[in-house]
């Protein structure tokens, strides 16, 4: 077993809960069953994804590692990160093994040496492209690759990198926009597709300071989960007026925006369960499946 702390602030070897996650499943997680017509259409997962230190929260790479194998293993998977706005949208480059794009600055220098290989994803791209292509054009950004919105909780749920994955951009910030893509990339899941809006469902670096302002995250996360519950999108997508504690919560709208694809991505968005219902740092990290 590495050595490591399970602060993920402060690991004696950085990335060393991840190091455990692949020396115990990796054979196992390569051998689990595919998505078969069968099985019906994948749901849409909301993903609080966090950022390097997740790789050294041993709880939360094993709750990721139990989500990815609660359901067949996708045929694909298309991510849509808090971390990637671009008007119109744009995919990430389908090469396979397409390095990553380490968008995250200060931490050990070995979290900008991860890799994530995926398989080719071209066939995955066009599907997008073509889905999409009847209401705007798509780019494809050869160069860029999947960020660590997408990567970092995949690197969990998908630890041998076998599923093919592209990254779609945020169009806009704007929460109705985000859930007419999530309608729009609906039917993907009857293929075998996983669609994933990857943020997180309160983001406050305040409260991560200040630890008395829990009450207001607190306050969202309880707001969020009941509006969902209700199938409440009007309430969601008007959420700087009508959720408590919006401002402290998510001062931006970029980690919370992409809840919104996945309820548009949901067949029925008030059949929302929690995979993960944590706080960490005074940030709620509960992420969601939604059939």
């Amino acid at each position: 077993m590495t050595s490591h702390t399970v602060d993920p602030f402060r690991p004696a070897t950085p990335a060393g809960a991840y190091d455990d996650l692949l020396a115990r499943v990796l054979p196992q997680a390569r051998d689990q069953r595919i998505w078969e017509p069968a099985d019906g259409p994948l749901p849409a997962l909301f993903v609080s994804h966090g950022a390097p230190p997740t790789l050294d929260d041993p709880q939360w790479l094993a709750d990721l590692y139990a989500w990815g194998r609660s359901m067949p293993k996708p045929r694909a998977i298309v991510v849509v990160s808090a971390h990637w706005e671009n008007a119109p949208a744009a995919v990430t480059g389908s090469a396979a093994g397409t390095p990553l794009y380490y968008d995250f600055g200060g931490f050990h220098p070995r979290y900008y040496t991860l890799q994530y290989a995926t398989p080719d994803a071209t066939d995955l791209a066009r599907r997008v492209a073509g889905t999409l292509g009847r209401y705007t054009p798509v780019h494809q950004f050869t160069g860029r690759g999947l960020d660590h919105g997408a990567f970092i909780p995949l690197m969990a749920m998908y630890p041998a990198a076998d599923v093919p994955v592209v990254q779609l951009s945020m169009p806009s910030l704007d929460p109705q926009a985000l859930l007419t893509l999530g309608r729009r990339l609906r039917g993907l899941r009857e293929e075998g597709i996983l669609v994933i809006g990857s943020g997180f469902m309160t983001h406050s670096f305040a409260v991560m300071r200040n630890p008395a302002l829990a009450g207001h995250t607190e306050a969202f996360d309880g707001w969020a989960a009941d509006a969902l519950a209700r199938g409440d999108l009007d309430a969601l997508t008007d959420y700087r007026a009508k959720a408590p504690g919006a401002a402290v919560a998510h001062p931006t709208a970029d980690h919370f925006v992409p809840l919104l694809l996945t309820a548009g991505a949901a067949t029925d968005p008030a059949t929302a369960t929690s995979a993960i219902d944590r706080i960490w740092y005074g940030n709620s990290i509960r992420s969601l499946q939604i059939d």
